[in-house]
C-alpha cells in the first residue's frame, strides 16, 4: 500500500511533513487543538479562522501556530496559611514591635499604636516626678490590648540592666524584658559580652529576655545559648533612621540561631522595614520612625504594610541575583518572518 502523500513544510521553526490535501482546520482538530485558542499564520501571513478550511498547506509554506505564554516562568503558588511570631510561650498575629516614646502626646501615640496593629510594645522604666506627679503611661495604654515589654534603656554595667528589669517586672507585672546593655554613649552601641552576662542572670531569675545586640552571628549563637527568647540585631544605630546597614549580617544570624530574630533599631522608613523582613528577620521594632514621622499614624500603618509585605516576599523566595540580564519570556518559539 502506497504511503500517504505529504508536504514538507516549516512548522514553528521546524520541518514537518504534515497530510497532503488535508487544510489547516483539520490538521489541528486531528492534534486536538481548539481554534479559539491560538493563531495561525501562513507565510507571514496571519489567516482568518473562519478560512482554515479553506487553506490546505503547501510544499515550503513557513506556518506559525501561536499562543499566548506568561511573560515569565511557571507560576508557582504560594498559600500562606497563619504565620504567627512565636516567643517563648506566647503567639502574636502582628510582626510589627512598636516604642512607645518621643511621640507629641498620648492621643497621638495611642492612634499610632492602633494603626501599627501592634500586639508587644515596649516602655522605659524612669523616676516618677514627686513634684510634678501626673499619670503613668500604664494608665494610657491599653493593657488589653497591648504585652508589655519593659526596656532597660540606659543600662551601662550588667548590674544597673538586672535592676532596671526587676524594676520594670515590678511595675508592670511582666517577667518580659528588653535588654539593654549600652558600651558606648555617643552610638549607644551595645556591650555585647555584658549583654550575654546580663541574659544569663535575668534568666536565671525567671525573665523571659529579648536581648538587643550588635549584628553579629557569634553574638546572636552566644546569646541564644545564654537563654535569650529572641536576639535583636540592631539595623543601623538608634534612631538614626540610617535602615539596615548589613543585610548579610541580618541573613547570617537567621541561619545561625533557633530563635526568633527581630531587627531592632535604625528603621527610617517602611521600605527599611520591609527589607529587614525580606532579609529572613521575624520581625522589626520601630520606635522613632513612627512616633517622629509628619504624620505618626499614617507611618505606623504604612510600616505594619511594609513588614506583612516584607515577610510574604521572605517566604515566597527571591529569585537568584545575576550579573547579565534573564528574559523573563522564553526565548524559544518566537514567530519570526525569516
Amino acid at each position: 500500500m502506497p504511503a500517504a502523500a505529504t508536504v514538507r513544510v516549516t512548522l514553528n521553526g521546524k520541518p514537518a511533513d504534515l497530510p497532503a490535501g488535508r487544510s489547516l482546520l483539520e490538521y489541528l482538530r486531528e492534534r486536538a487543538v481548539a481554534p479559539e485558542r491560538v493563531v495561525v499564520a501562513v507565510n507571514g501571513e496571519i489567516v482568518d479562522r473562519s478560512a482554515w478550511g479553506e487553506v490546505c498547506p503547501r510544499a515550503g509554506d513557513r506556518i506559525e501556530v501561536v499562543t499566548v505564554v506568561a511573560g515569565g516562568s511557571a507560576p508557582v503558588s504560594l498559600r500562606p496559611e497563619d504565620d504567627p511570631l512565636r516567643i517563648a510561650d506566647r503567639v502574636f498575629t502582628s510582626r510589627l514591635l512598636c516604642g512607645t516614646g518621643k511621640f507629641p502626646d498620648a492621643a497621638v501615640m495611642g492612634e499610632a499604636l492602633r494603626a501599627s496593629g501592634t500586639e508587644l510594645v515596649t516602655v522605659a522604666v524612669r523616676f516618677f516626678d514627686l513634684d510634678v506627679g501626673g499619670a503613668s503611661l500604664l494608665e494610657r495604654l491599653d493593657v488589653e490590648r497591648y504585652r508589655l515589654l519593659p526596656n532597660t534603656a540606659g543600662a551601662y554595667t550588667v548590674e544597673d540592666a538586672v535592676h532596671l528589669a526587676e524594676l520594670g517586672r515590678a511595675a508592670t507585672g511582666t517577667n518580659w524584658v528588653k535588654l539593654e546593655v549600652i558600651g558606648d554613649q555617643e552610638s549607644l552601641w551595645p556591650d555585647v559580652a555584658a549583654t550575654v552576662e546580663a541574659t544569663r542572670r535575668l534568666v536565671a531569675r525567671g525573665f523571659v529576655v529579648l536581648p538587643y545586640t550588635a549584628p553579629d552571628p557569634v553574638a546572636a549563637v552566644h546569646l541564644q545559648e545564654a537563654g535569650a527568647a529572641t536576639v535583636m540585631p540592631l539595623g543601623s544605630p538608634i534612631g538614626s533612621g540610617q535602615g539596615v546597614l548589613d543585610v548579610a549580617a541580618i541573613r547570617r544570624i537567621r541561619a545561625r540561631v533557633r530563635v526568633p530574630v527581630v531587627v531592632d533599631a535604625g528603621i527610617g522608613t517602611p521600605s527599611d522595614a520591609a527589607l529587614a523582613m525580606e532579609s529572613g528577620a521575624d520581625a522589626v521594632l520601630v520606635n522613632t520612625a513612627i512616633a517622629r514621622a509628619g504624620d505618626p499614624v499614617a507611618m505606623a500603618t504604612a510600616m505594619a504594610a511594609a513588614v506583612r509585605a516584607g515577610r510574604l516576599g521572605h517566604l515566597a523566595g527571591r529569585i537568584p541575583v545575576r550579573s547579565e540580564a534573564s528574559p523573563s519570556t522564553a526565548a524559544q518559539g518566537v514567530p519570526r518572518l525569516e
